[in-house]
């Protein structure tokens, strides 16, 4: 199994479309035997399905994700475990033991009002957290 985490400085980064690496596992037996940091590119977005595709990923944890990507990401046969915050380590070995939770009510959409100088971390809070919306749009 191969497993893909949007990653910044150890923690998962909470906005799937403008991740700049990812840290990808290989699963073997219930245990890690490889993992490395690797860049995007300045893929984004759409791309991104397309790039883990490249890399063999069978899932994907992630933060706050748009529609379109969740589509993307499912056409690829990705299985996609959104929503997640805190040490990318820790997640994918809860993943392995079983017990990262799998929400399906995560989506990200507010990417209508990134054109106006409104990202989703100029709340001054974290997107991926489970108990607040992002401002009026939501985040998850």
């Amino acid at each position: 199994m191969r497993i893909a985490v949007t990653y910044d400085n150890g923690a998962i980064f909470q906005h799937f479309g403008h991740t700049e690496q990812f840290k990808v596992y290989d699963v073997e037996n219930g245990k890690v035997v490889r993992a490395a940091v690797v860049d995007t590119n300045g893929s984004g977005h759409g791309a991104l399905a397309t790039f883990l595709n490249a890399f063999q990923v069978d899932t994907l944890i992630c933060g706050g994700i748009g529609g379109g990507a969740i589509n993307a990401l499912s056409a690829a046969g990705i299985d996609l475990y959104p929503g997640i915050d805190g040490s990318a380590d820790m997640a994918v070995m809860q993943l392995i033991a079983g017990v990262l939770p799998k929400r399906t009510d995560v989506r990200c959409s507010h990417h209508d009002h990134h054109g106006e100088g409104h990202d989703c971390g100029s709340h001054g809070h974290d997107c991926g957290s489970h108990d607040h919306s992002c401002g009026s749009h939501g985040c998850h």
